[in-house]
């Protein structure tokens, strides 16, 4: 998978689901766009995930 920021990974998931939505996706391609939606959702979990785990950390410090 190309390296995202979460920003760049919800805009992209953002962009496959408007091209499922709108039916777009060629059959041939259907596969593929949803296979990288799940990787790409699978990241965004793993990077809030990891973002609140910091934020916890970080204020226990204190």
């Amino acid at each position: 998978m190309k390296e995202y920021t979460y920003t760049q990974a919800m805009q992209r998931l953002e962009a496959i689901l408007a091209q499922l939505e709108e039916g777009s996706a060629s059959i041939d391609t259907l596969s593929e766009l949803v296979k990288e939606a799940a990787t790409l959702v699978t990241f965004c979990k793993t990077k809030l995930k990891t973002t609140e785990e910091e934020i916890q950390r970080a204020f226990e410090a204190n």
